[in-house]
């Protein structure tokens, strides 16, 4: 079985991705941790650079901007240089 590397992008460039990302889908923090099955402190010390999301998140961040769909290119251009996120999360 082969594990797919999640996205690999800077810290504070994580941050930033994770807000935006919560902002276009409306979400709270406290809404988006439940989406992600981590907490609100995980999302806000992500957010303001604390911390760093682990692999296994990173995953169900990209799935995240992947179910947006068209709604997400922007973001994904902006933080992954490319439409990398096809719909099969292979680069575009």
């Amino acid at each position: 079985m082969t594990t797919k590397k999640p996205p690999v992008i800077k810290q504070p460039e994580v941050g930033k991705l994770i807000r935006e990302l919560r902002l276009l889908t409306g979400l709270t923090q406290e809404q988006f941790a439940a989406t992600l099955g981590v907490t609100y402190p995980t999302i806000n010390r992500w957010e303001n650079g604390h911390s760093k999301p682990s692999p296994l998140a990173m995953e169900k961040i990209e799935k995240n901007l992947r179910d947006l769909g068209e709604q997400s290119q922007d973001l994904k251009q902006k933080y992954f240089g490319e439409q990398r996120l096809g719909g099969n999360g292979k680069s575009a």
